[in-house]
């Protein structure tokens, strides 16, 4: 039996994550799920790590959840709410919480359909990319007559408006990458079959960055989303006081002023 996720470091210290199920368009079950945990504990832990690409093997990125029963781990008398909450609590949540708060960059190279939770997984990273055959699908309520979940209820309105988002889950239909690309729920979409080496450039110019600056970038953003101007610069205060003592930023000045490259790794 193949891995359901595999994971490979190369030497610029890039982690390629991918998703192993290409049978079930790698539907989220608990072997899966938790293995993808396992994988974003050693990207944060790993001082080798310095990005992280998430993708999915075959033709899909993720179908979502694997509705034929995903071995996880029950209790007879739980009924399908209770088994459905505890998998989100345990397990569906975390892993995407995991992803979020990793402290090495991650890009998502969206290689095929996101479908159900697949969506919510598919937006949790930094960079977000797309294969221009690769599709959004938000079949919760019309199909299954529940929520976004996996985080695709945050992800959707947030990134694309709530018009947007309600008019996807109510009805449905499918979201294509150039679509999603012009409303700015991804980045950019690439060809098929040079997304990978497209993420491997994005990963590989952030592995040479001071990659704590750069996450530091993203949680400034996600943090303006829910406050105000004046909130938002007292942020920028209390975060460049601490940036601004760091060792990436004194190589940063020493490398612009001496007019060489900055080598941001093995700082001390």
């Amino acid at each position: 039996m193949s891995e359901e996720v595999k994971r490979e470091i190369n030497d610029s210290g890039v982690m390629t994550v991918t998703l192993n199920r290409p049978e079930s368009l790698n539907s989220l079950n608990y072997g899966l799920v938790t293995k993808v945990i396992e994988a974003f504990d050693e990207a944060t832990i790993n001082d080798q790590v310095r990005s992280v690409i998430l993708t999915g093997e075959g033709r899909g990125f993720c179908s979502g959840a694997d509705l034929s029963g995903g071995g996880w781990p029950i209790e007879p008398e739980w009924s399908t709410g209770e088994i459905s909450a505890k998998n989100m609590e345990f397990y569906l949540n975390p892993m995407i919480n995991k992803i979020v708060n990793c402290p090495k960059p991650v890009v998502n190279a969206i290689n095929g359909i996101a479908a159900g939770g697949g969506v919510g997984l598919a937006l949790s990273g930094d960079i977000l990319i797309a294969a221009k055959s690769a599709k959004f699908k938000l079949v919760f309520g019309k199909q299954l007559g529940i929520i976004s979940d996996v985080g695709a209820s945050w992800f959707v309105p947030k990134l694309i408006s709530r018009a947007r988002a309600n008019a996807l889950a109510l009805l449905g239909e499918d979201l294509l990458s150039a679509q999603a690309e012009e409303w700015g729920l991804i980045w950019k979409t690439y060809k098929d079959e040079s997304l990978m080496d497209e993420a491997m450039k994005i990963a590989l110019q952030i592995s040479d960055s001071a990659i704590e600056g750069l996450k530091a970038c993203v949680h400034a953003h996600d943090h303006a989303t829910n406050v105000s101007l004046n909130e938002q610069l007292e942020y920028e205060i209390k975060t460049q006081r601490v940036l601004c003592d760091e060792p990436a930023f004194k190589e940063g000045v020493a490398a612009f002023l001496e007019k060489r490259k900055p080598n941001f790794r093995n700082l001390k």
